[in-house]
């Protein structure tokens, strides 16, 4: 019993020496505060005049001492000088002058700045206004302006200032003139980099410096895609094909000479593709084509033709430079300008020509019309062997001959018999192409395999009152005798066809009956 009271008091001794330790910590704090020069009449928590301690500015405004309010009329005129300095941008060695408002510089961090000014005021107890004091005369506070500029009104400015000293880069060109080439040389293109010079403008606006700006925007050196070196390989004839449209009228004569003027010039570089239907189209009156009278079903119908017997031309030249065939249909019907299999159509979009260039150097396309025979030369750089020639041979495996068909017309006099479409003969044919190196046949493959639909020959056939000959002329005999009548025979049936009007889808003479114009079906051949 003794034991355990002599425990419990030397327990609470320990508690009071403990206490007592405590009380004489917090007398020293107290007593250092006072030493520092802290003395507060009014309550520990508040303050009558709260002011930003020293060390706290916003750019290169000091906020040292100031009330919340006096600091955010220095911050607003301190940012109202840098959103009124004068800017020169040297693009190029082009000097142009504007100024902050004129490229559009806007504050950015307007809030967050306001936040952080707040959180600097000496507020709250003595305790935490001493730390905070303590904390900045260590640690200053500076809080930075974020001013941009607006990318979209510095190209404009770029663009309405500064022209001169920007420009696009220019391909070199080439063309063919009197048997010859011409080239044009390439240009280099001076662009400026907007997120670069962007970058830059930020830059200088958020220094602490309110007097003129000068920043040299960023420019990047744009090379030609074409240049003279590049077509400078167009020599040698890699490929050309001709056909004829002796049989054309005026109208789709010209189709012709505007539809290939239209690819003419055309250069491809390595692994470009054309497209025969995007150089040639709109098939309009606008872009130059002419229209014709041609027979459709018995009706006359105004079509544009020709258009196919370019891109037919185009393809059997591609075939001899070996281009790569990307798009080819055969026509519905065989055309009497190539070969079965030799053909290609344009439709709309649904059937086009599309080729393109396989080899490393740049190829050169020339179309032209010369009197009634179309031309189409693809030149390039020849790397192929001397001794190894092509051939393309169309082979016919079957024939279907046209049918036909007859209208019964009351206006015609019986027997007599008019054309009025001609018919098509169905097949189906393969296109191959032959290698030859030193005049022996070395590969022969397959391109094509085609089918052509057979078409109507539509005759009207009278069934009207049969024509009667003219009665023969009679003798006159002796006064006592009188002349026997005469006879009238029914003339033997004649056919006869319509006179042929020129059809612009004929193709090299299309029959009546096609009808190939744009947005319809084929153009014509």
């Amino acid at each position: 019993m003794m034991r355990k009271n002599l425990g419990y008091i030397r327990q609470q001794k320990d508690i009071s020496e403990e206490k007592r330790m405590k009380k004489n910590v917090w007398i020293a704090g107290v007593t250092a505060l006072l030493s520092a020069g802290l003395v507060w009449i009014a309550p520990v928590s508040t303050l009558a005049d709260e002011r930003i301690p020293d060390g706290v500015s916003v750019g290169a405004v000091s906020l040292s001492g100031l009330t919340e309010a006096e600091a955010e009329k220095q911050i607003e005129s301190y940012v109202n000088e840098k959103l009124n300095q004068d800017i020169t941008l040297v693009v190029n060695g082009a000097e142009a002058k504007s100024d902050a408002k004129t490229l559009g510089v806007a504050w950015d961090n307007q809030d967050e700045v306001a936040k952080a000014v707040q959180g600097t005021e000496l507020k709250g107890n003595l305790v935490k206004r001493y730390m905070k004091k303590k904390d900045l005369e260590v640690n200053p506070l500076k809080i930075e302006l974020d001013l941009s500029v607006d990318q979209d009104k510095i190209s404009s400015f770029v663009s309405a200032n500064c022209d001169s000293a920007v420009a696009d880069a220019v391909d070199a060109t080439i063309t063919r003139k009197n048997g010859k080439f011409e080239i044009t040389p390439s240009k280099e293109g001076v662009t400026v980099d907007m997120d670069a010079t962007k970058a830059a403008l930020n830059e200088a606006l958020n220094s602490e410096d309110t007097g003129a700006i000068r920043v040299e925007a960023s420019v990047t050196v744009d090379k030609p895609k074409v240049t003279e070196e590049d077509l400078a390989t167009i020599k040698d004839v890699l490929g050309t094909f001709s056909t004829s449209f002796a049989t054309s009228g005026a109208s789709r004569s010209t189709n012709l000479a505007v539809g290939s003027g239209k690819i003419n010039g055309h250069v491809l570089m390595p692994g470009e593709v054309l497209s025969g239907y995007e150089c040639m189209h709109p098939f309009t009156l606008e872009n130059g084509y002419k229209t014709a009278t041609a027979y459709e079903n018995g009706r006359s119908v105004d079509s544009i033709g020709g258009v196919c017997q370019i891109s037919t031309t185009l393809y059997n030249a591609a075939l001899y430079a070996e281009l790569e065939i990307i798009q080819r249909q055969n026509h519905s019907m065989s055309v009497s300008y190539v070969k079965p299999s030799m053909d290609a159509a344009i439709a709309g979009t649904y059937k086009d020509l599309k080729v393109k260039n396989p080899y490393d150097t740049p190829i050169y396309i020339e179309g032209y019309t010369q009197g009634k025979t179309l031309t189409f030369t693809i030149y390039g750089k020849e790397t192929r062997p001397s001794n190894r020639t092509l051939a393309f041979e169309s082979e016919t495996l079957q024939t279907v001959p046209s049918p036909t068909q007859e209208i019964q017309d009351p206006s015609l006099p019986a027997g007599k018999r008019v054309k009025v479409e001609s018919g098509h003969t169905g097949l189906k044919s393969k296109l191959y192409k032959c290698v030859y190196v030193d005049g022996q046949l070395q590969e022969r493959t397959l391109l094509n395999s085609d089918t052509y639909n057979a078409s109507k020959t539509v005759y009207r056939v009278g069934t009207g009152a049969a024509e009667t000959a003219a009665p023969a002329p009679t003798e006159t005999a002796a006064p006592t005798e009188t002349a026997a009548p005469t006879e009238t025979e029914a003339p033997a049936p004649v056919e006869t066809e319509a006179p042929e009007t020129q059809a612009p889808a004929e193709t090299a003479g299309l029959q009546p009956g096609e009808n190939y114009g744009p947005g319809m079906g084929e153009n014509a051949a």
